[in-house]
Parts: C-alpha cells; sequence; structure tokens
C-alpha cells in the first residue's frame, strides 16, 4: 500500500478529445475520497511541469461541478507539439521534467494521452523515476493493447450523425457526399462511423484503393434505382494519391476524380475538429469512469508502469512498454470489415495499402507523367484546371474550420 499522504499529478497530453474531465473528475473523485490523496491538476501537459514557475492547480471533489466534467475538451489544457527534440533539447527537456515532478513533490504521475503521448511520458517518468500509470484517450482508438480508448465512441457518433444529416442531401440532388475523417495511420474512426451511419463505400489507409473499382460499386448503387451515395474516406488515405500533399484534402481530391471520371456530381464535408469536440457520449463517460478508477486502485496497491486498457468486456491493464509499440491499425480478419462487405459496403483491395502508398511516394518524386499510380489531377478532361465543384446552396469541397492546415503541430496520440 502507498503512503496515505500520497502527492498524484493528473495531466492530459496530445489532442483533445470528448471524455478528458470525466477522466480527471473520477481520478480526482476515487483518490481524495477513498484514499485521503492530493491530486495536482497540471496544466497544459508537460509544459506545466517544465515552465517556471511550474503551473498546476490542486483537484478536489467539491470544485468539479456536473457540467464541467461532461464538458469536451480538457480544462487542464492539453499539448500535441510532437517529438520532445533530440540532443541537448531532450536532455534539457527532461531534466526540466524531473526537477518540475520533485518541485511539486509528486509521488506519481497519471497520464491521458494518445499511443505517442505514451511513449513521450514514459521516456520522461522513467529519466525522473516518477510512477506513471497511463489511460488511453484518442478518437483514433489507435492506442495498442486497448480495444477502445476515450472519445473514441463520440467521434464515431459525429460521424454517424454526419452521414444521418448528409443522407437527404445526396438524394435530394442525386449526388455522391463524400465525408472525410480523421484517422491519419488507421482507419477505425472511418469504418466504425461508416458502418453505423449506413455508408456505401468506406476507404481507409490499411486497404488500397481503386477509383475505377470504387466508380464501378458506385454505378451499381445508382442502376440499383438509387441515386445518391454516400462514401467515408479516413484522411490517412492520401498517402496512396502521388502528389497530394499531408495537408490536403484527400476527401476533396477523391469527390473530384470520381465526378471527372464518372460525370456523377460530387460533393466532399470534411469533419475535422468536429470529431474532437463536444459533451462525451454515455460510452465515453462509462470508460471514463471505470479508468479513472482502475487507475488509482493500481496506485493504491503499488503496481506502476502501467495502462489501464479495456479487452474482453473487462478493464485491465498492461506494461507501459506494450503500448509504445506505435498506432494500432485494422487487423485483416477484423469482424467489422467481414461484417462491412456483407452489408454490401465496398472497402476496396485486400491488398497492403502500404505498397500503393509507397508506389505514390515513389511516383510523386521520380515518376514520369501518366505513370500507372494514383496521381492528383491537375487538368481535366477539356484541358482547364478543375474548379471545386458549387452549387446554388452554396455547399461545396471547402475544408472545415477545423480542419489542420500547413501551420498546424504535429498531432500527437
Amino acid at each position: 500500500m502507498i503512503n496515505p499522504t500520497k502527492t498524484v499529478g493528473v495531466l492530459t497530453s496530445g489532442g483533445d478529445c470528448a471524455g478528458l474531465n470525466a477522466v480527471i473528475g473520477a481520478v480526482t473523485r476515487h483518490a481524495v475520497d477513498s484514499y485521503g490523496w492530493r491530486v495536482l491538476g497540471i496544466t497544459d501537459g508537460t509544459l506545466g511541469l517544465t515552465a517556471v514557475p511550474r503551473q498546476y492547480c490542486e483537484l478536489r471533489p467539491e470544485r468539479l461541478s456536473a457540467p464541467l466534467l461532461h464538458s469536451g475538451g480538457s480544462f487542464l489544457g492539453s499539448i500535441s507539439h510532437g517529438e520532445p527534440g533530440s540532443g541537448q533539447q531532450l536532455v534539457d527537456r527532461k531534466e526540466a521534467f524531473a526537477d518540475g515532478a520533485r518541485k511539486l513533490g509528486l509521488d506519481a504521475l497519471v497520464a491521458i494521452g494518445g499511443d505517442g503521448s505514451m511513449r513521450i511520458l514514459h521516456e520522461l517518468c522513467s529519466h525522473a523515476r516518477l510512477p506513471m500509470i497511463g489511460i488511453p484517450k484518442t478518437i483514433d482508438n489507435d492506442v495498442p493493447e486497448t480495444e477502445s480508448a476515450v472519445g473514441f465512441a463520440s467521434a464515431v457518433q459525429v460521424v454517424s450523425d454526419a452521414l444521418d444529416r448528409l443522407q437527404p442531401t445526396a438524394a435530394s440532388h442525386h449526388r455522391v457526399i463524400v465525408v472525410e475523417t480523421m484517422g491519419r495511420s488507421s482507419g477505425h474512426i472511418a469504418l466504425h462511423g461508416g458502418l453505423c451511419g449506413g455508408a456505401d463505400a468506406i476507404l481507409v489507409p490499411e486497404l488500397r484503393m481503386d477509383v475505377e473499382s470504387l466508380i464501378a460499386h458506385i454505378r451499381r448503387v445508382f442502376s440499383s434505382g438509387r441515386r445518391h451515395a454516400l462514401i467515408v474516406v479516413a484522411e490517412g488515405v492520401r498517402a496512396q494519391v502521388a502528389g497530394l500533399g499531408p495537408y490536403e484534402s484527400v476527401g476533396t481530391w477523391l469527390a473530384q476524380e470520381l465526378e471527372k471520371r464518372s460525370g456523377i456530381e460530387a460533393r466532399c464535408t470534411s469533419l475535422g475538429y468536429l470529431q474532437r469536440g463536444g459533451s462525451p457520449c454515455a460510452e465515453d463517460r462509462r470508460l471514463a469512469a471505470i479508468f479513472g478508477l482502475r487507475a488509482v486502485e493500481l496506485l493504491a496497491n503499488g503496481n506502476t508502469n502501467r495502462m489501464v486498457c479495456w479487452t474482453k468486456g473487462a478493464v485491465l491493464d498492461v506494461p507501459l512498454k506494450a503500448v509504445i509499440t506505435g498506432p494500432r491499425k485494422l487487423e485483416k480478419n477484423s469482424p467489422l470489415l467481414a461484417a462491412a462487405r456483407g452489408l454490401g459496403i465496398w472497402l476496396g483491395d485486400d491488398a497492403d495499402a502500404a505498397v500503393a502508398s509507397q508506389a505514390a511516394a515513389e511516383s510523386s518524386t521520380c515518376s514520369p507523367p501518366n505513370a500507372g499510380s494514383l496521381k492528383k489531377s491537375t487538368r481535366n478532361p477539356a484541358g482547364k484546371p478543375p474548379a471545386p465543384p458549387t452549387d446554388a446552396e452554396g455547399s461545396h469541397a471547402r475544408q472545415h474550420p477545423g480542419s489542420r492546415t500547413p501551420s498546424s503541430p504535429t498531432r500527437v496520440g
């Protein structure tokens, strides 16, 4: 058992999502009410420990109201600036982090983050000899060793709701509407959201995109008597398109490509940061409660340097070293992939998408024009540069204001 006067720090790191405040509340309530510990909320992730003076606040259950705990984002603030640096910069940051933990008298740290945050914080805490418990959160649901993370269910609900709202417009104007979701390395949001929202096709980074095959599928949908279709594409599919930059919308590219090749009107909606915000759904509140409870119990029993996880209907925990292996991707034998195919949803080629991505990258740098891989279109058949599709209502393939821009920092976790 740990010392009853334990001082525990809690922080959020990486991109925000729904449910973070609920996790903070669960950790605080159980640590204070059940064990009498002191809980310090660290402001703006690791910056709160490295800044001088240190940025933190003492958390008390009576100060955490229900509306606050059920709101989106993180009231402590978060950072998503990527790697902690290298060389002397990394050494200095490690020392500043360790010094901050000592100055605040922290006996342990509860870190709420994604796979990248877990790796970085594990390195910082190991250097500081600060025991750590990780709680997985990410809308991408790509943290290894857990079937679900806080924030994922709410993001899926956003995608599903968007498809529900876009379907009548697609039907009214006999169009294909492409919905671009987040998911830089994995297609969990796109697959779950598309399946829930009745998509006709779902494109994920793990499967190879074949535009001609997709067009053939859309033609079959139209020939069946339903003159509209919904397509969901994860942002990470852009890696398969030669010449498409890291901040360009693969959804916009796909809508333009579909219209140019098939003659069917197509539009794109990029959901962007809408997937991060809003009040957490019931599932994320449930995960937040049981994850927060488990984290405190692990500390109480002297089990540290572990991450809580949800596996086969139970809350468990795994060593942090098992988590810092990189993002968890969709498995080719996923039951959800099988279910989608069984329902007639087009998913692309079973061939390894990494091959297509590598071909696109090579084509961007060294292939001559008209090479065989997918390319970003620069001219249409009439010889004019393609303009973004527009209509009388003003809906077109604009990036959502929440979409990433070249000035946006690298997202962590």
